[in-house]
């Protein structure tokens, strides 16, 4: 690879670290992947526990107790795993 092509894009790689960096405390941080999850198993679970939900209803932060509730209730062992993963 030429000199000057691979000095183009050592800045680039640069200059995107220093711009992509954010800071993110903790709890938002584990608030946004229980949310993530939730999300994922009313998707897998929805026929089994949610069927009386619209497949595009859009779970909110709101809504993991009520997701995790419903897992343990009526998803099988899988299920009850996955909502007690959510409840902590």
């Amino acid at each position: 690879m030429d000199r000057h092509v691979t000095e183009y894009l050592r800045s680039i790689g640069r200059r995107g670290g220093r711009a992509s960096k954010r800071v993110i405390l903790p709890e938002v941080a584990r608030g946004m992947v229980k949310l993530r999850e939730a999300r994922r198993a009313f998707r897998r679970f929805h026929t089994q526990c949610f069927w009386s939900c619209a497949p595009g209803y859009v779970v909110t932060s709101e809504d993991i107790l009520w997701v995790a509730r419903q897992l343990m209730e009526h998803g099988g062992r899988e299920g009850w795993k996955l909502g007690a993963k959510l409840c902590r």
